[in-house]
């Protein structure tokens, strides 16, 4: 497929996906899971190289869960040193290529190897120009939501707010918020090995996404078959519940 296909005015804005299927291709090929998040591990970076060539501004990655911490102990700290070298390997790149990375949960209770390397790189590229990369982690959709919620009880509390509670602040109270920018609506969500659910994923904030949904697992997922699946969305109309 032929990239220059696709026309930039109908790119969309932000893409969120869910990377789902390591442990299924790891069993598939006979291997361990750690070995599948580390291949899922290189289609992420591919997937985030394509995505910032394309000119896509925003890129949001599902990379663990809330409920993830319900995996074995070995897994889990797999997951976190395959998030350490992933920062040692191509922060370099990231910074080169204007990619700015923030993160989306909190992160303040993962390992602190993997907390460090994320300070490093949220410092590093906190001034790029970008697209920027949102990386959720110890992220769920409903904790985002009554966070945000405390926060703007606590507003009202202190007399910073009054009268209604308004879509508009509850939006500015998640982490796709105020402290990251205002990140916009994901207009594709996409979510690979064949399952066809958001899985606590940015529930606010898909109202109105599209979704792809592909077979693929998500180390075998390529640049290829993201940029088929972006073509795909060009081709929709988005009414946003208007009629044409």
């Amino acid at each position: 497929m032929n990239e220059v296909l696709i026309d930039p005015e109908k790119l969309p804005a932000h893409v969120a996906i869910i990377m789902d299927g390591n442990g299924r291709w790891a069993e598939r090929e006979g291997v361990s899971r750690i070995k599948g998040h580390t291949a899922g591990m290189e289609a992420m970076k591919e997937i985030v190289r394509k995505a910032s060539h394309m000119g896509i501004r925003y890129l949001t990655v599902y990379a663990f869960s809330t409920e993830n911490w319900k995996r074995t102990m070995e897994e889990v700290s797999g997951i976190f040193k395959l998030l350490v070298q992933f920062v040692k390997l191509d922060l370099s790149e990231l910074d080169e290529e204007n990619v700015k990375v923030c993160v989306l949960g909190d992160y303040s209770v993962i390992p602190d190897a993997a907390k460090k390397s994320l300070d490093k790189t949220l410092k590093t590229t906190e001034n790029n120009t970008g697209m920027q990369f949102n990386v959720a982690i110890n992220y769920g959709s409903r904790a985002e939501i009554v966070r945000g919620v405390n926060k703007i009880a606590e507003q009202i509390r202190s007399g910073e707010i009054e009268g209604d509670v308004t879509e508009e602040m509850i939006s500015r109270s998640l982490y796709t918020g105020d402290e990251n920018g205002n990140i916009p609506d994901p207009d594709l969500i996409i979510r690979t090995s064949g399952e066809e659910r958001l899985s606590n994923f940015l529930l606010w904030q898909a109202a109105y996404s599209e979704f792809e949904f592909t077979d693929l697992l998500w180390p075998d997922f390529t640049p290829e078959a993201f940029e088929q699946l972006i073509l795909d969305y060009t081709t929709r109309d988005r009414r946003f519940g208007g009629r044409k």
